[in-house]
Formats: structure tokens, sequence, C-alpha cells
């Protein structure tokens, strides 16, 4: 609590039977600089991928929920200036170019400088964290009711980052959006990575206020994955729920134990293969989950198969079969499932 700024009101708190007063988990940072404070570690770097939970009433087609994951990036301890940030900046820049999610800027600013311009603008010192909280809604609500919240200062700074724990650098991703893409349902869908440098936030859980400096970026990987979910609908290609290569499948009754024999060899070379869990299915059915789940392959096993010693590899999307010597099925699948 006290962390967060106004953003406080958004932890879920509970008790548990003793009665002692506990909440959920609001990020990653907060929990990150008290394991420092605790265990006296002084220099870390480390990425964390858990779940955070907001209480709030959320829009989720914008990729905002109540429950999500976060996945974190953070270096502590006392570094020349601006080397960790920048290697923060180069990670945000690299996760989102190898995502390939389109055009973005990173936009970066410093809480010094905002509040230098409040206190040029006569902010009292007490208001700041008040007034960075206002300056960061200036993309989300019109710059009026901003202008209403701020009382008179005229300025137009985009960045603030609400959280009350930053020092230094703060830095945001967006998204831009894209003239040929149909990107209709992504408007507003607001920053997909955040951070900055929290140089006393450890120093507050530390009993003798030692300081550890600390610069650190969060990943929003759920909204991230409602915009590639969105994207993939609007071009029309299907979305794979599984990783499955091969579907091991039978074209005759009483054929369960020979669909075991062979999966289970398929597993055992680290091949990602699966069956349809039923006694006898019907061929057809068992192709029609392959087309279904956008599973390459079915390794096919009948009476005729088991007979000549091969088994019948189907490709599932031309439809081409081929009858592959057993001892070979290992390296063909393997071939063709090269990149």
């Amino acid at each position: 609590m006290g962390k967060y700024g106004e953003d406080t009101k958004l932890i879920y708190e509970l008790q548990d039977q003793g009665g002692e007063l506990l909440a959920l988990r609001y990020d990653l940072t907060v929990p990150f600089a008290r394991y420092l404070a605790m265990n006296k570690v002084n220099n870390m770097k480390r990425y964390h991928v858990a779940k955070v939970y907001r209480r709030d009433n959320p829009a989720t087609t914008r990729g905002r929920y109540r429950e999500f994951y976060q996945c974190d990036f953070d270096i502590a301890g006392q570094f020349d200036p601006m080397i960790p940030d920048a290697e923060c900046l180069k990670i945000v820049h690299e996760i989102l170019s190898d995502l390939q999610l389109g055009d973005f800027v990173i936009k970066v600013n410093d809480r010094r400088i905002l509040n230098g311009v409040f206190a040029v603008c006569g902010v009292p010192e007490s208001k700041f964290i008040t007034a960075c909280s206002t300056v960061d809604k200036l993309d989300k609500v019109p710059w009026e009711e901003v202008r209403s919240e701020m009382v008179g200062i005229s300025f137009d700074l985009s960045l603030a980052r609400g959280l009350d724990y930053y020092t230094g650098v703060i830095f945001e991703a967006v998204l831009l959006q894209q003239e040929n893409e149909h990107v209709e349902e992504l408007v507003g869908v607001g920053s997909v990575a955040g951070g900055g440098r929290y140089d006393g936030l450890v120093g507050m859980f530390d009993p003798k206020g030692r300081k550890v400096p600390c610069v650190g970026v969060s990943i929003g990987i759920e909204r991230i994955f409602s915009i590639l979910e969105q994207r993939l609908k609007a071009s029309g290609e299907k979305l794979r729920t599984t990783e499955t290569q091969v579907l091991v499948a039978t074209p005759q009754k009483h054929l369960l134990a020979a669909r075991l024999k062979l999966i289970s060899e398929l597993w055992d070379a680290g091949i990602k293969a699966e069956m349809l869990y039923k006694k006898d299915p019907k061929l057809l059915k068992q192709l029609q989950y392959c087309e279904d789940t956008g599973i390459p392959l079915a390794a096919i096993v009948g009476e005729q198969e088991l007979a000549d010693g091969v088994v019948k590899l189907r490709d599932v999307s031309t439809r081409e079969e081929v009858d592959i010597p057993r001892e070979k099925l290992v390296d063909e699948i393997r071939r063709r499932l090269e990149p």
C-alpha cells in the first residue's frame, strides 16, 4: 500500500482465517524490491513471469483484465548511469520486433524533468505524485478533463507513469496503427510495455533504509496476445491451440494397442504426438480432427500396414499418403517438420 499512487484503490485486499490483512499481488516490481531488501541483495538481474491482479472493471475487448500475466525484467545494483536503462529499452525493442506486432514507438521521459516542470509551474512538492497521476491520464481521457484536474497548469507531457515509485527515466511502448490492416478492434489498446527507474523502492522495505538502485520493464503479455489473436481472426488464419506434430490414427476396429505402441515410440523419440481417446474412432473423424486443430501429419497403422512393417504417413494439408518403413518413420517425420 502507498507504493502505487492512485492505483492503490485497485488492489484486492483480503484477510486470512487468522485475521491477518493480506492482498493479491498488484505487480511484480514491489515484491521484487521487498525481496531484495529482506535478503540483503545488492546486485541482481532477473526476469519473472507471473500473474497479477487488479480490482477493476476492465474492458476485456481492449486486452485489459482483472487477472493477467506480466513479464518483468529488472536490473538491480549500483552501476554507471543509463547503461542498465538502455538495456531495458533494448529488450523492449527486441521483444516487440520479434513478435512482429507492426510499427511501435517507445516513449521516454524522466520523472526528474517532470518534477522540475511541476516546480517551475508552482506545484507544491507534496502534490508532485498526484500531478504525475493526472498527467498519466493524457492518453486515456480528453485534455479538458486532465486540465480541470491540473487547475491552470498548461503543458502537454503525455508520459508520466502514475506509479509512485519511479525516480528517474520512465518509458512506455505503444503500438502504432497501420492503414492497411484490420485494426479497428485494436483502437485504444494502450501501452504494451512500460517501466523505468525506481531507486528508492528497496529502501522503503529495508529497516536501515539501505538503497539499491533499480531499473526495469514490464511486458503486457495478455495484451500482446489479445492483439495477435485479433489480427489472426481478421486475416482468416486459424489459431493453433496445440503444438502436436503427428496424430496417430487407425482405420479399423480393434487396433487400440497398435496406436498405443506407435504413439509411445514417437513420444520416446521426442515427437509431439497425440491420439483420440476413443477405442475405435472412425478414420474420417481422426483426419477431421487433424484439419480442425492444424496438426500437419497423420501416422496411420491398419492391419495391412502392421503386416507389411510400414506406417502410412499422411500430409494433412495436401492429403498425400506414402508408406514409410516403421524403423525410418521418426527420421521421415523429423525431415518433414524441419523449417
